[in-house]
């Protein structure tokens, strides 16, 4: 209704009689007749969803070949691809296992389908990688649809197909985010619509969204909506729900008051709308609504299932995940833009031919050198890096796995690194538990050792191990996991195993449940790592550049990547009418290579009007402001945004002279004739620090300086010190550290606790506020732009935090500059 309570009205129902009623109750209000009619059409409705039954689209086959017979060719090619000179014995035994599993499940078409659909993808030079369980097998790796190496990593087939779990595999498959839709709509061509649809989401309550809704639903305005669904972050705590609502200006004692924290906690959790699925999709032999129930979607030639996913998986209807990742996007741009794409090689062949194990990359990783790096860049993931010293491919896929809840709620991250330091010393209780936990000094990492653990020290089999994976999964709901326990603890002690090792390996495995890694979903995503990390080291102008053209994506805004390209020597060059195309663009060669920022940073102009400068350019370079204005056609709105991102610096123009003619009338004027003219007006230069404001409002960046240096004297006064200075100061010193706020992030592993990333002039550093400082503070620490932070310095192992104490707000001190963080909580 979009509606509030007060205004609704009639729209309202008059009584509470809408519900469904016994039997009895509807004869005495209903001739008996009318509900006999009613009862025999109920009765002709009858129908179980246990009569959908699946078909598999068939077209993929040729007709002299059985699913079987076409899966082995296609495998056995991409053997001959993968290893010319003979794949390894143990992989052609893996290979034939699998096939004969996949042939006894009847799963060949969905291999059929999606490798179909990433040839597809490679011939249109689409960067792709299939991830998660997927990886698990040799035959996806050999039909080009994952890119893991078999050889290299333990694969478990098992957590991917299980005759004993009798339901279809899932693979799931990254494609460049900005070109994802090109593959969707492959699939609706080839498919129909009446066979192929998006899978459907059922969108939840949660504390935010619960607020919003209410709070317009009981007349609050929309400020008052907006400043509640921000400061709020937790509901369920009497006292702290109803602090957040008196600070945003609202009595919790009152009517009101009560009525929203009441109704806020009543439906989280309900269903709120159905959305779209990330990048599922159904396809089916027949028409799909014969399945089930489709509507169009609001994106033009898409369709949309009307169920969620997880009823989808439930029934065992096929779903194939072409998900969406920046950093591909990314990847395929700098590889293209160093000449990946030249002498006809594809953008993959380019991606594979970069060089393994560099041992001067992984000398950057180590010193968290890692800023737009995939996956590792996160504030944890930099603090990792420096007690990991990864060395090695494998040690990447550790990084990539460690830093998730599961292994820190499962105490598994400060043994492996005491262990790695060679601080603590590695047992195995038999040659058995040696074999699964080798590779990672005895603690399980990675949740295809969980499942190992249970098959040979509890005596699972392959599929109640993967039983045990899917109640790990199930974290959310009490009582799951522990199910296991017994028959773990039991299996292990009756093996011979000490109780209180068995114990241990089960809270370990319990701790998987706050979401752990699979080593195959690791190991996708570490060579995207590997990969980007020696972008980054060997190509830093066109790597920061691709990043800039791929956004949004990643923890930092263009303002810290350009910022961390040009210490590390990239010259980077402002945006200019007369050299800057659409994107951002190196130029020039070998050791004079220049990032060149692209219209695109210049904020509100459209990318139809950038591509009609570039395009006007092309006919000659521009000679005035004026001469813009008129060969290309553009209005007072587009002329202003870009003379207030000072563009026309080649024209020898400032940022105020070029806003001057930019709103100047150069109409012809018939009845006045050359009498009326303009005088040249000399206007005032802007100081640098406006200069600086003025790049940051129309840019979100500048290359003149920072917007904290005009707060330097400030805080100086307030005895801050800089961020470049923390990290030559002693363990346990008092100070205080300001900056803008960057991230704030508080994961579910840290116990309240909330991270928050300052940048001021000279770089970044990283706050630990616990739960009782941010109480004390919380409009502060919650919602400042800009924040001076008191605390005790942490400089551990090159790991330095500052633990705060006490907090400020400088947003004032900021004026008209207005930075977005990127809050993760």
């Amino acid at each position: 209704m979009r509606q509030s309570i007060q205004l609704a009205g009639r729209l309202l129902f008059t009584n509470r009689e809408k519900y469904l009623r016994p039997i009895k109750q509807v004869a005495e209000l209903y001739p008996a007749e009318l509900l006999t009619a009613s009862c025999t059409i109920a009765d002709l409705c009858h129908f179980s969803l246990d009569e959908l039954r699946y078909e598999y689209p068939e077209e993929l086959v040729p007709p002299s070949l059985t699913p079987s017979a076409y899966l082995r060719q296609l495998t056995y090619c991409g053997v001959e691809k993968r290893w010319p000179d003979g794949a390894p014995p143990a992989v052609l035994q893996l290979i034939e296992k699998e096939l004969s599993l996949i042939a006894e499940m009847a799963y060949e078409y969905y291999f059929l389908t999606v490798f179909d659909i990433v040839q597809f993808a490679k011939s249109q030079q689409i960067l792709c990688q299939g991830r998660g369980s997927a990886a698990n097998s040799a035959v996806c790796y050999c039909l080009e649809i994952t890119e893991v190496d078999p050889a290299r990593v333990n694969l478990l087939f098992e957590r991917f197909i299980s005759k004993e779990r009798n339901e279809p595999p899932d693979i799931d498959v990254d494609f460049e985010h900005e070109r994802r839709e090109e593959v969707l709509q492959y699939l609706y061509r080839k498919y129909g619509r009446d066979r192929a649809g998006m899978t459907g989401v059922v969108i939840t309550y949660r504390p935010r969204s619960a607020l919003r809704d209410v709070g317009k639903a009981l007349g609050l305005s929309l400020d008052r909506v907006d400043r509640l669904s921000r400061m709020v972050d937790g509901v369920h705590d009497d006292d702290r729900f109803a602090g957040r609502i008196r600070e945003a200006g609202l009595d919790p004692g009152s009517r009101l008051g009560g009525q929203l924290m009441m109704l806020v906690r009543e439906i989280l959790g309900f269903p709120r709308h159905l959305s779209q699925h990330v990048g599922g999709m159904v396809i089916t032999r027949g028409l799909l609504s014969e399945l089930v129930p489709i509507e169009n979607a609001a994106m033009p030639g898409r369709t949309v299932i009307q169920w969620d996913k997880n009823d989808l998986d439930a029934l065992g209807i096929l779903k194939v995940d072409c998900l969406s990742l920046g950093m591909l996007t990314a990847i395929h741009h700098c590889l293209a833009m160093i000449g990946g794409e030249e002498g006809g090689r594809t953008i993959g062949d380019a991606m594979a031919e970069v060089p393994a194990e560099d041992p001067a990359v992984y000398e950057m990783i180590s010193r968290a050198d890692t800023m737009g790096v995939f996956q590792i860049e996160s504030r944890a993931q930099m603090s990792m890096l420096p007690r990991l010293q990864p060395r090695c491919f494998y040690d990447l896929v550790i990084e990539v796995a460690i830093v998730r809840p599961g292994p820190i709620q499962g105490d598994m991250v400060h043994p492996y690194l005491r262990r790695r330091a060679g601080r603590e010393e590695v047992n195995y209780p038999n040659e058995a538990i040696r074999g699964v936990l080798e590779k990672t000094l005895g603690v399980p990492i990675f949740q295809e050792q969980a499942m190992r653990l249970a098959v040979v020290a509890a005596g699972f089999t392959p599929g109640q191990a993967d039983q045990l994976r899917r109640a790990m999964g199930a974290w959310r709901r009490p009582g799951v996991i522990e199910k296991f326990q017994r028959k773990l603890v039991d299996g292990m002690t009756g093996r011979g195993y000490d109780e209180l090792f068995a114990e241990r390996v089960f809270r370990q495995i319990r701790g998987f449940g706050e979401y752990g890694f699979p080593e195959s979903h690791a190991a996708s995503f570490a060579l995207l790592v590997y990969v980007s990390a020696w972008l980054k080291r060997y190509h830093p102008a066109a790597f920061c550049a691709s990043l800039l053209n791929s956004q949004p994506m990643g923890f930092y805004a263009p303002a810290q990547l350009v910022g961390d390209a040009r210490k590390h020597g990239v010259e980077v060059r402002q945006v200019d009418i007369n050299h800057s195309d659409w994107d951002c663009t190196i130029e020039g060669g070998g050791d004079g290579v220049a990032l060149r920022l692209g219209l695109r940073m210049v904020r509100g102009l459209s990318e139809s009007v950038a591509r009609r400068v570039v395009c006007e350019r092309a006919r000659g370079e521009f000679e005035s402001v004026w001469d813009v204005s008129g060969r290309v056609g553009l209005g007072e709105g587009e002329m202003s945004r870009l003379a207030r991102a000072d563009v026309f610096g080649s024209l020898e123009t400032s940022r105020r002279g070029a806003l001057w003619d930019a709103l100047a009338d150069h109409s012809d004027q018939p009845l006045w004739g050359d009498e009326i003219g303009e005088a040249v007006v000399k206007l005032p230069e802007m100081g640098e620090a406006d200069e600086v404001v003025a790049d940051y409002r129309s840019q979100g960046l500048s290359l003149r300086g920072h917007p904290f240096q005009s707060v330097r004297p400030r805080v100086s006064r307030l005895g801050a010190v800089t961020a470049s200075e923390l990290r030559e100061l002693r363990h346990g010193t008092s100070l205080a550290m300001a900056g803008l706020v960057l991230l704030r992030q508080r994961p579910s592993s840290a116990r309240g606790v909330t991270f928050v990333t300052l940048e001021d002039e000279t770089g970044m550093a990283n706050l630990i506020i616990k739960p009782a400082v941010w109480e004390r503070y919380h409009r502060v620490a919650s919602s400042a732009r800009a924040m001076l932070a008191f605390g005790t310095l942490q400089n551990q192992q090159g790991v330095v935090h500052l633990l705060v104490s006490r907090l400020v707000d400088l947003t004032e001190a900021l004026g008209e500059v207005k930075l977005p963080s990127r809050d993760f909580r």
